[in-house]
């Protein structure tokens, strides 16, 4: 194992936890990224974006020598014997997943590279893009090289990635020969977790899967959230009474503005791509996306419902991440919900633990149209309405009998169904959640 050296190509969110992650394990690790300015970062031993427990890591292991990343490509062919390819694999306007960033890695690749390496695909990729990976390999490689491809999916998520790593539900290996299926055992020795060795068919396939039926579970409890709301009944206590069936479970049964970030949404239009394109009926996927796509036009009708007009009204946002846990924007439900309040020429006062600097980048501080707080309780300081768009905890912690003294109108709308109705209610304040009965204030 000592011997074994890691190479990383792509140190976002996936490629620099699984970085960290393996140095912890003991190996050796080189990195490498396009962006020289997160390399410069991440050498001084600090991740360039939010990850609870990314830095201590980093830190670790830069200090100690035992992570290490470089700038280019070559360097990183030289000294790594199992490379991971870890780069962006966005969606085309047409949904399918825009491969060009795996291929241009590859290609460089199979020109450096002699002896023997192992390319292993962790980007996400619709199956298939390994024997693509191969017919590259194959084309551009040098006659002193031997080549191997496997796949290995990732299944961090964002705001635990670290723990997921470390100690992960599965470990997924994909592979067409004993070599790599070796090297790759070796590699995850160190962790307990089930070990599942498949075709790379269906290691690509797993992974498509499983994101695209998680969202489907969040998307299935939006719609009977939707009939909820319109019979009277609480989706929250729905999804108790169902997430007690084991078969079912409670997890990702939590009604609210809808999944986002880089996954979920990606993901599930590149698996709904993939069905098409082999010409099958993938339309399930169809209304999972549209059903996330409504929430926030559901989440604004609650607001109406509570304001009727929002011109000239001053509205604290609270939760800008698309999770907790993380400040990542990428499809975050906040970035809709900002753009429909300043179109109906609200006045905004925003708060989020960590992702108020991402946030200025979409939506620079504008005195009096948007207003970054420190606190929550800033944040609703002569506030019409109260919105939870992202359900961090410290929002739950909030002492609303002080709160309801310094906003103008007490008016709560719960995106996430995430605070306790009775304190809210109790504390004088109309509460509106999704898929919940409307609480009128207790006196």
């Amino acid at each position: 194992m000592e011997n074994l050296r890691i190479g990383i190509v792509g140190l976002g969110h996936v490629g620099l936890v699984s970085a960290a992650g393996f140095a912890e394990l003991g190996f050796p690790v080189v990195g490498t990224d396009k962006d020289m300015t997160k390399l410069a970062r991440i050498r001084e031993g600090k991740a360039p974006f939010y990850e609870p427990g990314l830095d201590e890591l980093l830190q670790k292991h830069t200090a100690g020598g035992r992570l290490t990343v470089v700038e280019t490509l070559a360097e990183l062919a030289e000294q790594a014997d199992v490379i991971f390819i870890c780069v962006g694999t966005p969606s085309r306007p047409d949904g399918s997943a825009d491969l060009s960033q795996v291929e241009g890695v590859v290609r460089e690749l199979a020109q450096y590279i002699s002896g023997y390496k192992l390319l292993v695909e962790k980007s996400t990729v619709p199956v298939e893009t390994a024997r693509w990976i191969k017919r590259t390999v194959q084309r551009y490689a040098r006659k002193d090289a031997t080549i191997e491809v496997a796949s290995n999916p990732e299944f961090l998520r964002e705001g635990s990635a670290v723990k997921d790593f470390l100690e992960p539900d599965r470990i997924v290996i994909g592979v067409d020969n004993g070599r790599a299926r070796e090297l790759l055992l070796q590699i995850y020795a160190p962790i307990e977790a089930p070990k599942l060795v498949v075709d790379i068919e269906t290691a690509e396939i797993i992974k498509h899967a499983s994101n695209a039926f998680l969202a489907m579970k969040i998307s299935f409890i939006n719609m009977v959230a939707d009939l909820c709301e319109r019979t009277g009944a609480d989706v929250t206590q729905v999804a108790e009474g169902m997430g007690l069936d084991p078969r079912i479970g409670r997890a990702f049964l939590g009604a609210g503005l809808g999944y986002g970030g880089s996954c979920f949404p990606k993901d599930v239009k590149a698996f709904y791509w993939i069905g098409q394109n082999y010409g099958l009926d993938f339309s399930l996927l169809r209304a999972v996306h549209e059903i996330n796509e409504r929430r926030v036009d559901v989440f604004m009708e609650h607001l109406h419902d509570a304001l009727w007009v929002l011109r000239e009204k001053t509205l604290a946002v609270w939760g800008l991440a698309f999770k907790p846990g993380t400040d990542d924007l990428r499809e975050a439900p906040s970035l809709k919900v900002i753009r429909r309040l300043l179109e109906e020429g609200a006045h905004l006062r925003l708060h989020d633990p960590h992702a108020m600097e991402a946030m200025k980048a979409h939506y620079p501080e504008d005195p009096p149209r948007i207003v970054y707080a420190a606190t929550p309780e800033d944040a609703a300081e002569g506030a019409d309405a109260i919105l939870l768009v992202t359900e961090w905890p410290i929002y739950q912690k909030v002492d609303f009998v002080a709160l309801r003294k310094r906003v103008r109108t007490p008016v709560v709308v719960d995106g996430r169904n995430a605070l306790d109705v009775e304190r809210v209610t109790g504390a004088g304040f109309e509460y509106y959640g999704m898929g919940r009965p409307f609480r009128a204030p207790r006196r």
